[in-house]
């Protein structure tokens, strides 16, 4: 058996039975939902040394932690083969929390361009003006270009691989190499890949995160977000000094949906791939299609880093029609499967613009134009998909 397929074996056995106890859970295959605010203790002694313990499978009250919050943390943590992970009410919740447990006043962070566009607006708006400390922006695809960026006060790297809009992926192993040599500790958005496709912290890196509301929850039901590190000293101070002060600890319930959504993971993203390869051929091979942005087409300018790093493809792509900007919204109100929304990774088909309320330059800047069509293919199957995408496109010329 090779090592991918040793490790995928590895997580397909963490998915449907890692860590959990069927005897305490008295023969239930679904673990229960802890709905509890504290935790009783036959002595006052043993209530005393369970607090100074710090034990993180221990429990005193909801703010620090919880039975079935925990499972999903130790299921998380050994599928991206970490030490320990942390799970927070939101992505966002686990991005800041990542930010404010590493930097402090007076540090810089180093931050890919092309990253998810809350955290900017976080360090815009708080950890630059209030918190004193710097950022600056690179492309991430540049090893030199990074090197000249890091200061002698640079403390973090937010990198995302692949990034947001053109799916342009990062050389992860180089990158994280150079920041520990220059003592930068390095955070990767890994939401797209899900741990079922890449492994960054066995690439190098030192912090990885995921919103749970995408593939792993994969309902469209759940917001939450993980933090996992092979450090577990960093994750325990996290915990501690970050997440119970701050109070953003996942709910027991979205712990649990999280839990439910990882148990189908594995099949939903084999379909998700599935049709999003063929829906990506389908544009690339349409007279009114410019280009299609899919880490699943040979014609990726990265496709040999690609096959490097990723064992799989996730449901989520963008295009550029011949057109302007306003006839790619008229594409997008044409079609009837897909919705039209912010997020990806549930059941459900999204199509939206996401540069279209931005300047000309500012979508130069990222590499796209105002008429990006950023789409998710959902489970409504390949053909369905096309055939939406056709009759939206053929509507669009109408129009």
């Amino acid at each position: 058996m090779d090592l991918k397929n040793k490790q995928m074996q590895e997580q397909l056995l963490t998915i449907t039975h890692g860590f959990e106890d069927y005897q305490r859970q008295l023969g239930a295959v679904s673990p229960p939902v802890y709905f509890s605010s504290l935790y009783a203790h036959p002595t006052f002694e043993e209530y005393m040394r369970v607090g100074a313990g710090r034990d993180e499978n221990a429990y005193i009250y909801g703010r620090m932690s919880n039975p079935t919050v925990r499972l999903l943390e130790q299921k998380l943590a050994a599928l991206e083969f970490g030490a320990d992970a942390l799970v927070f009410s939101s992505g966002m919740a686990a991005a800041t929390s990542a930010i404010l447990s590493v930097c402090q006043a007076g540090d810089h962070i180093l931050c890919m361009r092309d990253s998810y566009r809350p955290v900017q607006s976080f360090m815009a708006s708080v950890g630059i003006p209030r918190l004193r400390m710097e950022m600056s922006f690179v492309s991430g695809l540049d090893l030199e270009e990074i090197r000249r960026a890091i200061r002698p006060n640079t403390r973090l790297m937010i990198l995302e691989s692949p990034a947001t809009f053109v799916f342009s992926v990062i050389d992860i192993p180089a990158v994280a190499a150079l920041c520990r040599e220059r003592g930068v500790i390095t955070y990767l958005d890994n939401t797209y890949c899900t741990p079922l496709y890449q492994n960054p912290l066995n690439m190098g890196i030192d912090l990885v995160m995921h919103t749970l509301s995408k593939y792993i929850g994969g309902h469209s039901d759940v917001i939450g977000g993980v933090l996992v590190s092979k450090d577990e000293g960093l994750i325990r101070e996290m915990r501690h000094s970050t997440r119970e002060w701050l109070g953003g600890i996942l709910g027991p319930m979205e712990g649990w949906l999280a839990i439910r959504g990882l148990r189908s993971m594995p099949a939903r993203l084999a379909m998700h791939q599935d049709s999003a390869m063929k829906v990506a051929r389908f544009l690339e091979d349409h007279p009114r299609v410019k280009a299609v942005h899919y880490t699943g087409l040979a014609s990726h300018p990265q496709a040999e880093l690609i096959k490097r790093q990723m064992r799989g493809h996730a449901g989520l792509m963008s295009f550029e029609i011949d057109g302007t900007p306003e006839m790619a919204v008229k594409m997008i109100n044409a079609l009837k499967l897909f919705s039209k929304g912010c997020s990806w990774g549930g059941y459900e088909s999204l199509a939206l613009c996401p540069m279209y309320g931005a300047t000309e330059e500012a979508a130069r800047a990222s590499g796209v134009t105002r008429g990006l069509v950023r789409i998710h293919c959902g489970l409504e199957g390949a053909d369905n998909l096309i055939a939406d995408l056709a009759q939206a496109l053929e509507a669009m010329d109408k129009a």
